[in-house]
């Protein structure tokens, strides 16, 4: 049974049917391998105990003939979401010892489908981050290594670091992640697997920490696309508890995965050659082009013209809406609270002591654009600007039906790096921010080793509520592109 690590959800699955293995069996396997790669600090909170409990009443589940859509699958949950009983901080001092009387919606849908906690993973703190180095948990470690290089401790990208570095190094067999401005898809492009943001409002979010309410977005973070079409089914949904969950029907996205995609048109954007962007990302942004040609679709050159302010848009959007979030943790409600001899001195102490540099200064900016006097300068102008990326996209999709471009402009970049420019770490989100501008759907698929033999990936954006398309070219560029890389055990 040493290989049950190695399993997809849909293998897995298949076994479980089968009776191959038990639930238990799984979980046992995975908790075996979290406990062989504590170094990689992927993990919170571990929840053996509940993980082999849920098992064994998946396996009860299955004998009556009951199992759910995911039934028996070991999951990572990112600390974002709040989880019953179960130590919540959103990677930050501020929520130390928070454990929510409630569980969020997602993860509540997934346990409904039979899946199994085997804890909450590490993330930057408050999802503010590009490389998970900003957790109060500390680093994540990325399991790939450079060939060259194998001492360089690389980051797994961020925020939803933990998720994919557990994915990947085959601890969880998938895992939940949250994408603001690319924190799904980038990770999985820099650890080699799978990420889909969902169009906003296919999730619901209550019961997640918010970071920027009009951004979030849960996705699942899988080894295959076809897995992603599974964890997606089980994830989505109307809640109307969120007032900005959709009410609208969730397809059978695995059912869709037909291989077809003849007569599709593939959007190429000729604003998403960027500077800084690597030779072999680009190589391989045109190979995926082709690779998708080959299979019957048409590529075609599109325009999106006001991409160039999305990052400076996204940068003005999300701080202000973060800024207005993190008001409620005061010390009074949540978590840490640092005694003071007045009310606003345990405010001021509470909130320096727990929050981190990235989050104040996240904060701070946020506050700026918002104040009387500028909020008219910057954040009213970057609303504008954010209807003008969204109508793009709108004219856009009128031509073609998915649009590719890379996932990130490089591979996975070591620790150290960038950390004393946030400028240049903002700038791994440049291909990426847009989808979540537009409320759009984007998946990440890993296409290829870089010279280093580090993964990169292929970014497609679909239109709204259909990640069915989405998810049909994506598998179609899977298979293409063929990869079957994994890191060194």
């Amino acid at each position: 049974m040493s290989n049950l690590t190695d399993l997809t959800i849909a293998g897995a699955l298949d076994g479980l049917a089968k009776g191959r293995f038990s639930a238990k069996e799984l979980t046992q396997a995975h908790l075996e391998a979290m406990a062989a790669q504590r170094h990689l600090n992927a993990f919170i909170t571990e929840t053996p105990e509940k993980a082999l409990a849920m098992a064994e009443a998946s396996d009860q589940r299955r004998h009556a003939g009951k199992a759910g859509a995911m039934d028996g699958i070991p999951l990572a949950i990112k600390d974002l979401f709040c989880t019953e009983g179960v130590l919540t901080t959103a990677g930050s001092h501020i929520l130390d010892g928070f454990k929510p009387t409630y569980e969020s919606t997602v993860t509540a849908n997934l346990w409904k489908a039979g899946a199994v906690m085997l804890g909450k993973v590490n993330m930057d703190e408050f999802a503010m981050g590009s490389s998970n180095m900003t957790s109060y948990h500390g680093h994540v470690a990325n399991p790939w290594k450079r060939k060259a290089d194998k001492n360089a401790m690389l980051v797994p990208g961020g925020s939803s670091g933990g998720s994919a570095s557990s994915v990947a190094a085959r601890i969880a067999m998938a895992a939940t992640g949250t994408d603001t401005g690319g924190s799904i898809r980038q990770p999985a492009a820099f650890c080699g697997i799978v990420g889909i943001k969902p169009t906003y409002g296919r999730c619901s979010r209550w019961g997640i920490v918010a970071f920027a309410s009009s951004l979030d977005q849960a996705g699942p973070m899988t080894r295959s696309v076809e897995d992603a079409a599974i964890m997606l089914g089980a994830m989505a949904g109307h809640d109307p508890k969120d007032s900005t969950s959709v009410d609208t029907p969730v397809p059978d996205f695995r059912a869709g995965l037909t291989g077809d995609i003849r007569g599709m048109k593939i959007g190429i954007p000729k604003e998403y050659r960027v500077d800084g962007m690597s030779p072999e990302i680009e190589k391989l942004w045109g190979q995926g082009a082709e690779w998708l040609k080959a299979a019957g679709a048409t590529p075609v050159e599109i325009s999106l013209p006001h991409t160039k302010y999305a990052l400076p848009t996204y940068y003005i959007i999300a701080p202000a809406e973060a800024s207005s979030n993190l008001a409620r943790y005061d010390g009074v409600r949540f978590g840490l609270r640092v005694p003071a001899d007045s009310l606003d001195e345990m405010y001021e102490l509470t909130r320096a002591a727990g929050f981190g540099a990235e989050v104040k200064r996240r904060i701070l900016i946020g506050t700026y654009v918002l104040s009387a006097g500028y909020y008219d300068a910057y954040y009213l102008r970057a609303q504008r600007l954010r209807s003008l990326i969204a109508r793009d996209f709108t004219e856009a999709f009128k031509q073609v039906d998915v649009i590719l471009t890379p996932a990130t402009p490089t591979a996975a970049f070591a620790e150290g790096e960038n950390s004393d420019d946030p400028v240049a770490m903002y700038l791994n989100d440049v291909f990426t921010v847009t989808v979540n501008l537009a409320g759009l759907p984007g998946l990440s698929v890993p296409a290829a080793l870089s010279g280093e033999g580090l993964p990169l990936g292929l970014q497609l954006i679909g239109k709204a509520f259909d990640e069915a398309t989405l998810l049909k070219a994506g598998q179609v560029l899977e298979k293409a592109a063929g990869f079957t890389a994994r890191p060194e055990a």
